[in-house]
């Protein structure tokens, strides 16, 4: 099991707002700060790391699960008010497996951000 991962960011101020809105639906938010990076969690864990590098990570796939399709509909709602660019509305993926519910969005650096639910309707 992994413990923490950091994505390389070239504006964090820019990255962590757009992080922090979208992740509310999934009850993931910030916990952690130091300058030049913030530890995003839930349940006093911060487990995901936005990091202010002069490269960015380079285009990333995250994904984050879901407790439920509305919270993946949430997801994908917050994240575009917020600045994100569509890469996928909301829906089933049946060429991942039968109940495989997602979404995708791009965030400033062009990393692929998805949230998503295992869980049949």
């Amino acid at each position: 099991m992994l413990d923490h991962v950091s994505l390389n960011v070239s504006d964090l101020a820019a990255s962590r707002a757009l992080y922090v809105a979208a992740l509310v639906p999934l009850a993931i938010g910030p916990l952690l700060e130091h300058p030049g990076a913030v530890g995003l969690g839930s349940d006093g864990h911060p487990y995901f790391w936005l990091v202010e590098r002069a490269a960015a990570s380079g285009p990333t796939h995250v994904a984050f699960r879901a407790a439920d399709r509305a919270g993946v509909d949430a997801f994908h709602a917050a994240a575009l008010a917020a600045g994100a660019r569509d890469n996928g509305s909301p829906g089933l993926r049946p060429q991942y497996h039968a109940s495989y519910y997602g979404a995708f969005v791009l965030d400033p650096d062009g990393n692929n951000v998805e949230a998503v639910c295992h869980t049949p309707a």
